[in-house]
């Protein structure tokens, strides 16, 4: 059904059951979709109060409003194992770890905000919570830390899509796999590039 693009995470035949619109049939149909559902995200972002942003309910509510409209498992962590990601059946044990070490590194000021925002972000796509959406997700999350927790910039994430194949996703993905090697450099690089 869906071409996907260099790094992207597959969605296994039951997932793609989960989807919504019916009529979908190509990736850009897709994207397109998602990319409408996200902005709805934007609004409720903008509209929230919420301050403890480091809550499971937080992170699975932001997944549900930016994917609800689409796929039914919006806001659900995945039940198969992917091409990255721990095991399915450690994604909460290990979401909880990150929000206690970055609880941690705030209330201590163990790092400045963009490496503390940064090292968040790449656990979060590295856990890889849920069927699909990850790392969108992993970056309004990180952005959204950033805005409400440290009242700074949300990154640049290297100017330019994401979601398409290019250089600028390849730099992204390299910068990923750098600091899975604990070579966070990169990535540092790369948010506000």
């Amino acid at each position: 059904m869906f071409e996907y693009p260099v790094g992207a995470t597959p969605i296994d035949e039951d997932e793609k059951e989960g989807l919504l619109i019916s009529h979908i049939s190509t990736r850009e149909e897709l994207n397109e979709w998602e990319q409408r559902n996200i902005i709805d995200a934007y609004s409720w972002l903008n509209r929230m109060r919420q301050k403890d942003l480091l809550s499971e309910k937080f992170i699975r509510s932001l997944h549900k409003k930016m994917l609800g409209k689409v796929w039914s498992w919006a806001g659900i962590y995945r039940g198969t194992d992917k091409n990255i990601g721990v095991d399915w059946a450690q994604v909460p044990i290990h979401l909880r770890q990150l929000l206690d070490d970055a609880r941690y590194w705030i209330d201590n000021e163990t790092y400045p905000p963009d490496e503390i925002a940064a090292r968040f972000h790449h656990r979060l796509v590295y856990i890889h919570l849920f069927p699909n959406g990850n790392g969108r997700h992993a970056r309004i999350m990180t952005d959204v830390l950033l805005e409400k927790t440290f009242d700074q910039e949300p990154f640049s994430w290297g100017s330019d899509s994401l979601i398409k194949e290019g250089d600028v996703r390849a730099t992204y993905i390299q910068a990923l796999r750098s600091a899975d090697r604990n070579d966070y450099r990169p990535l540092f690089d790369f948010v506000r590039s």
